[in-house]
């Protein structure tokens, strides 16, 4: 994944694994060598930025990479029926959920469409964390909140499942925590949990 970040990074993709040879491989059955649950961001494309073809990840995205229990059901069926060895949990710069979660902190917020408010929920305990004590009108960091809440997705992702925490422990496992970087397309990896080579990481 790194080197495939890197080619993409230089503007030297290599596109591998996209053809209709590789459509006829994967036709009956799917063996990702890893996971990745990131923000549905439409610029977050997971087999772009990696650098990826078909079959090679198995993508998990919803708006600000809040867990949910389609989340950890995907993630479970990854590890448990899959067999992937690593977990990649996906945060970005400029997100939209963060904005809004900090928003949402702020007085006099508009409120949100249930659904958005719900969604974006999970992100506020980031942002509270982060503000200034006793500061309420000087918005925090969005960049500071989206690191503090993708570590609060690794450590809920652990907590919410037996299954992949067991796996970590088994040493079978490791989750990479990381940050995609839009302006220059480079991931950068903030949290490892568990023995991952150094050569896969982001």
């Amino acid at each position: 994944m790194a080197r495939g970040n890197a080619r993409f990074v230089a503007s030297e993709p290599s596109h591998p694994r996209q053809d209709v040879e590789r459509r006829a491989e994967t036709e009956g059955s799917q063996a990702p060598h890893a996971a990745l649950f990131g923000c549905a961001d439409s610029r977050l494309a997971a087999e772009i930025i990696f650098d990826k073809g078909l079959g090679d990840l198995f993508v998990v995205r919803n708006a600000g990479q809040v867990i949910s229990d389609s989340v950890v059901g995907s993630l479970e069926y990854a590890v448990a029926v899959l067999d992937v060895p690593l977990i990649v949990v996906l945060g970005h710069d400029s997100c939209g959920a963060v904005r809004a979660a900090i928003e949402q902190e702020m007085p006099e917020a508009a409120p949100l469409p249930p659904h958005i408010a719900q969604l974006i929920a999970p992100i506020r305990p980031a942002v509270r964390r982060v503000r200034v004590t006793g500061d309420w009108l000087t918005e925090p960091d969005a960049t500071v909140v989206g690191r503090e809440h993708l570590r609060d997705t690794v450590g809920e992702l652990l907590q919410s499942s037996e299954l992949i925490s067991d796996a970590v422990a088994a040493g079978t496992l490791a989750i990479v925590g990381a940050n995609y970087r839009l302006r220059e397309g480079r991931v950068v990896p903030d949290v490892v949990i568990g023995a991952v080579d150094a050569a896969d990481l982001p």
